[in-house]
C-alpha cells in the first residue's frame, strides 16, 4: 500500500467517523487556522455524504486578529459551510488577563461555554476543535478545558499531525495549507504581563505593518519591565534580511505607542517564545 493509499484510508476513516456526529448535529470550533480548518473541511465532506447537521462558530475578542476571522469566514464560505461570529468575554475573566501559565485554560473553558450554549440551545449534541496528534507533546492547558467541557478531538484520535494536515489541504487545493500558525494575540505577551485590549491592537497593528510588507512567518513580543515597554521581533532566519530593512519603519511606529525598544531577536522565531 502506498503512502498516498493510506493517507486516504486515513482520512475516509475520519470521514466515517464524523457521519456520526453530523447526524445527530456537530458544532466546529473554528480558529480559521490550518488544523481548525482541516477539521471543518473533513465535517463538510461528512455533511456532504451523511446530511444532519453542522454549523462553525468563531469567537470575536480583542485577542483574535482581524486576519484570522477573514481567513475562517472565508473558508467556510468556500466549502459551503456556515460561520457564526460569537463575541467571546475572557477579558472579563481576571484569571485571563493575569496572563500567567494557565490563561489557555480561561480562553478555552470561555469558548467551550459558549459552544454548550449554541448546542443546548439549538439541540445540537456535539462540539468539536482542532486539536491534533502533534499537540500532544506540547502543554496545552486549554485541552484540559476541552476533556472538562467534554469536547471532541477526532483529528488526534486518528493520529492527524500537523505536517500531514498541512500536505492534505494543500493537494486538495486550499492555500490555508500554507498559512503560518497563528495563535491569539495574547500569546505575543509574556506571560506574567497583565494583557489589555489596546496592548493587543498595538501588536496587532505592528505585526500587520510586517505582514503587508512581505514577512510571513515572525511574532511581534510585548515586554514590560514595570518601567518601559518594549518590543521583541522573532523572524524566521530567511526573512531576517527583510526584516533589517523594515526597521525604521517598525521603529517609528512602535516609539509612537509608547514603546521605548524594538530588538530583533537573534535566534529567531520559535513556537512559545512568550514564556521565556
Amino acid at each position: 500500500m502506498d503512502m498516498i493509499s493510506e493517507a486516504q484510508l486515513k482520512f475516509d476513516g475520519l470521514i466515517s467517523k464524523l457521519d456520526s456526529y453530523v447526524r445527530e448535529g456537530l458544532l466546529v470550533a473554528f480558529s480559521g487556522g490550518v488544523d481548525s480548518s482541516f477539521l471543518l473541511w473533513a465535517a463538510s465532506e461528512a455533511h456532504k455524504r451523511t446530511g444532519g447537521r453542522l454549523l462553525a462558530i468563531t469567537t470575536t475578542s480583542p485577542s483574535v486578529p482581524q486576519r484570522d476571522i477573514d481567513d475562517a469566514l472565508s473558508f467556510a464560505k468556500r466549502i459551503g459551510v456556515e460561520c457564526e461570529l460569537v463575541e467571546s468575554e475572557e477579558f472579563k475573566n481576571e484569571r485571563y488577563v493575569r496572563n500567567d501559565r494557565m490563561r489557555c485554560y480561561f480562553c478555552k473553558s470561555e469558548l467551550f461555554r459558549i459552544s454548550d450554549s449554541i448546542i443546548r440551545d439549538r439541540n445540537f449534541q456535539y462540539v468539536a476543535y482542532g486539536y491534533t496528534a502533534s499537540d500532544k507533546s506540547d502543554i496545552r492547558p486549554g485541552h484540559q478545558a476541552a476533556k472538562e467541557h467534554k469536547v471532541l478531538y477526532p483529528l488526534a484520535e486518528f493520529g492527524f499531525t500537523k505536517d500531514e494536515i498541512r500536505k492534505s489541504l494543500r493537494q486538495n487545493g486550499y492555500e490555508i495549507g500554507e498559512k503560518p500558525a497563528s495563535p491569539c494575540l495574547s500569546s505575543r505577551v509574556m506571560t506574567g504581563v497583565s494583557i489589555t485590549p489596546m496592548m493587543l491592537k498595538d501588536i496587532e497593528e505592528l505585526e500587520n505593518l510586517l505582514f503587508d510588507r512581505g514577512l510571513k512567518c515572525f511574532r511581534v513580543r510585548h515586554h514590560d519591565d514595570g518601567e518601559s515597554r518594549f518590543i521583541r521581533l522573532e523572524v524566521v532566519p530567511t526573512e531576517m534580511e527583510r526584516a533589517l530593512e523594515l526597521k525604521e519603519i517598525l521603529v517609528k511606529e512602535a516609539k509612537m505607542r509608547g514603546y521605548r525598544w524594538v530588538t530583533l531577536d537573534l535566534e529567531g522565531y520559535r513556537t512559545g517564545g512568550a514564556n521565556r
